[in-house]
């Protein structure tokens, strides 16, 4: 063989590995998640399979991820950011760090569960409920505002998990609708009041055997509750606030392509999926997730509440903002 020969033969072995390291860098993404992660697993091996896309995951919650994701910045290995509510995706929003949605996952949900600038994409909503021990509590004497659970009468019978990532949402709902104020009056009654779990599992687990009366909690969880002991052991049941009250708050678990993706197109490929009506079906029927698939025609769960019945307060993903005052008031209420 000639010395030119040679070398081009070099040069094609050359052009084939990059071609293949280039394919192989195409063909899997890195998603931080902040769901369950049974789900996660079951949509990602739905995708891989529907794609030959390889997907790998970093578990945690919400706010941590975020947190994570700015100390990481540009160098951040993740590719998709999948997190349980809208104030975590706005905050990396307001800090540059999301790539635009793709306009197939934007078209496919309805435009208030999305990005008010297009940069992340709602995928599943929860209700914010009241869960209430049958034995001890007549639902008539409910309290008609997640408000009046600050006042003395609830002393010694609510449940809260202050440190849960879902409870803060709802102080950014109070902060948004109520003022800063009115918002640290209430978390210092409900500090009064409450007894303190480390997550809405243990507060819905402590109103059903009747160690408190109520707990406030996302209502996937009492589901999930009742799809463990059946009937026969649940002996609770779910208040649902009216009347636009903050206590029906609606949350938003979104997902978004990162600004620094080494894979944008596999990143935008599974978000197109998360909204897809394949993936929507899924999530509708796991009897894990127990939320509300947000593109329009896939019905929920039969246990849920049908979603246009649902009265949450008017609240928009902009007014609901990034939580970060209601870490500061938590503290401040000394409930974190």
């Amino acid at each position: 063989m000639t010395s030119k020969g040679f070398n081009t033969m070099r040069m094609a072995w050359a052009v084939a590995i990059l071609m293949a390291a280039g394919l192989a860098q195409a063909a899997s993404l890195t998603v931080y998640s902040a769901q369950h992660e049974q789900t996660v697993t079951q949509l990602t091996r739905d995708f891989e399979q529907q794609t030959g896309i390889s997907v790998k995951v970093r578990t945690g919650e919400g706010p941590e991820l975020a947190q994570q994701l700015l100390a990481e910045g540009k160098a951040s290995p993740a590719d998709v950011y999948f997190t349980e509510n809208s104030p975590e995706l706005m905050l990396l929003e307001e800090k540059g760090l999301l790539a635009p949605a793709g306009p197939e996952a934007l078209a496919a949900i309805p435009a208030q569960y999305n990005s008010p600038s297009g940069a992340w994409v709602g995928v599943l909503a929860r209700e914010n409920v009241l869960a209430y021990n049958t034995r001890l509590i007549n639902p008539a004497t409910l309290p008609p505002s997640l408000l009046d659970l600050a006042k003395p009468a609830w002393k010694g019978r609510l449940a809260i998990a202050p440190s849960d990532a879902d409870f803060l949402p709802l102080v950014s709902a109070v902060l948004a609708l109520k003022g800063e104020a009115a918002t640290l009056q209430w978390l210092k009654g409900l500090r009064a009041n409450a007894q303190m779990f480390d997550d809405d599992e243990g507060v819905v687990a402590a109103v059903n055997r009747g160690s408190v009366a109520v707990g406030v909690i996302n209502s996937y969880y009492w589901m999930r509750l009742h799809a463990e002991l059946g009937a026969g052991g649940t002996h609770s049941a779910l208040f649902h606030f009216g009347n636009g009250d903050v206590g029906a708050l609606v949350n938003v678990s979104g997902a978004a392509v990162l600004k620094s993706a080494r894979n944008p197109d596999a990143a935008r490929r599974f978000v197109d999926y998360l909204s897809s009506a394949r993936a929507q079906q899924l999530l509708a029927r796991n009897k894990v997730t127990f939320e509300y698939p947000l593109r329009p025609g896939v019905a929920p769960d039969p246990l849920l509440k049908p979603f246009n019945t649902l009265v949450p307060p008017r609240l928009s993903m902009h007014q609901l903002g990034d939580d970060s005052q209601s870490a500061r008031l938590l503290r401040q209420a000394g409930l974190l």
